[in-house]
């Protein structure tokens, strides 16, 4: 991690990371870290929260680094601290967790966010699918109707599955995902299958 500071505090608007509010365990906010990868202001600019291919608010690293996803490893810290394991569901911002039903919050309360899980696994390449749509509101409707339910099944199916077995298997599994772009996470038993919405997607 201490070269990636560096080169971030060389770069770009010289900031080393980026902070931002998400929801963990018992509903309770909580600030998760990560590399910063984009303009402090992206928000506000064109594009807003989502993300497009060759996006001018990354920043000279950002690419490589979401790419990769070492951009996710300043949440050691948060997993130091307690409020996150290595496994677990991904921790969500505020507005992206209200969209969630009652019945699947309740589950996930129960259980700490992880680094990774499930839900990374299975929509690791949730910038590219979104990047299909041409509008915000395309990208928006696409993502709360179909997105976010099937995730919210998968996290749910972890919670409910969740032992020091599935922990360690689906550590392997994310190496695996990161190394090799994928990995054969259907057949995991019991394990939700996707809408034929985002079939061709997963």
């Amino acid at each position: 991690m201490i070269p990636i500071m560096i080169g971030l505090k060389l770069t770009g608007e010289h900031d080393i990371f980026y902070g931002q509010e998400r929801i963990g365990r018992g509903g309770e906010p909580f600030k998760v870290m990560k590399f910063a990868t984009m303009l402090r202001n992206s928000p506000n600019m064109a594009g807003g929260y989502y993300t497009e291919k060759n996006d001018p608010r990354i920043l000279p690293m950002g690419r490589f680094l979401r790419k990769t996803k070492i951009n996710e490893l300043p949440q050691l810290l948060n997993i130091l601290s307690g409020d996150m394991s290595i496994i677990g569901y991904r921790p969500l911002v505020v507005k992206e967790f209200k969209e969630y039903k009652p019945e699947v919050k309740a589950v996930l309360a129960k259980s700490r966010p992880g680094l990774s899980g499930i839900g990374s696994i299975v929509f690791r390449n949730e910038e590219e699918i979104l990047q299909t749509f041409d509008s915000h509101e395309e990208k928006d409707k696409f993502y709360f109707d179909h997105i976010m339910p099937y995730k919210g099944e998968l996290e749910c199916w972890y919670v409910q599955h969740k032992s020091v077995f599935m922990y360690w298997k689906l550590i392997f599994m994310t190496v695996e995902a990161v190394l090799k772009g994928n990995t054969d996470w259907k057949k995991l038993k019991g394990i939700p299958q996707p809408p034929k919405e985002l079939e061709r997607f997963l």
